[in-house]
């Protein structure tokens, strides 16, 4: 009987954590973005702090999580569409390293910047609760929306959170 219950949390247990990641993000609304330093897939570098003066999407996903894979090739097409405008995104995934070549594979035909948010050098970011979640940040480096819903991301939520960043009256053109 013992057995049988520790085969059925087990169970759940695998079953749920691909949803849900241990820890909490203490990222919040209305205040400056953490720091994120990270190599991508690509070789480059990617480093918040030097994204002033861009609107900046930061998006946390994973190959086992089916809204985020369904939700990569919106990102990409708002991304390409507003990339001179002043909008860098970035894909953390949430796999292991070990994972690298399935995270390049299910990634491959998106044009931003993707990597593996366990080799981040800093993440102040820190562990997400629920994927796919993606922060955005405006020009001047604050956190201005947290987009969770356990759902894919719709064109119209991007719109709505980026554009008002992008074109407001506050905008100036970025570096």
């Amino acid at each position: 009987m013992k057995t049988l219950r520790w085969l059925r949390r087990s169970l759940v247990l695998v079953l749920v954590a691909p949803a849900t990641l241990r820890g909490a993000a203490g990222v919040d609304v209305g205040q400056p973005a953490p720091a994120l330093v990270v190599s991508a897939l690509d070789g480059t570098s990617f480093d918040l702090k030097h994204q002033q003066g861009k609107v900046v999407l930061v998006n946390f996903w994973a190959t086992w999580c089916a809204p985020c894979r369904q939700e990569a090739p919106i990102l990409d097409a708002f991304f390409r569409a507003q990339h001179a405008s002043g909008l860098e995104l970035i894909g953390l995934s949430m796999n292991r390293p070990r994972e690298r070549e399935a995270v390049r594979k299910a990634m491959e035909s998106v044009s931003y910047p993707v990597a593996i948010a366990a080799e981040a050098v800093t993440n102040g970011f820190g562990a997400v609760r629920t994927l796919p979640i993606t922060y955005v940040i405006d020009r001047e480096g604050i956190v201005r929306a947290r987009l969770a819903t356990g759902e894919p991301l719709t064109l119209k939520q991007l719109e709505e959170a980026v554009l008002p960043l992008l074109r407001g009256p506050e905008s100036k053109a970025g570096p």
